[in-house]
């Protein structure tokens, strides 16, 4: 695999001759919020509908936990 010379990252075997230079870059710009998930993480989340739904649960347990520790005053949980 020879490498490009004004850009290491880049194999000489990519072709972009039918590409389209900002095709998805406006829709970027709106917001974006791209998370790596490790390997060891992605075994039990295949898809995006997992992990948000796995997040979404958490979230209601700490919304929950924040609710039932308010007006005690001393933080325990």
């Amino acid at each position: 695999m020879k490498r490009m010379k004004n850009d290491p990252d880049m194999l000489e075997e990519y072709d972009f001759t039918g590409g389209v230079r900002g095709k998805y870059a406006k829709r970027y710009a709106e917001g974006t919020n791209v998370v790596v998930i490790d390997p060891d993480v992605a075994e039990y989340f295949p898809d995006h509908e997992s992990v948000n739904e796995a997040l979404r649960d958490l979230a209601a347990i700490i919304k929950r936990q924040k609710r039932a520790t308010q007006g005690h005053g001393d933080g325990r949980l």
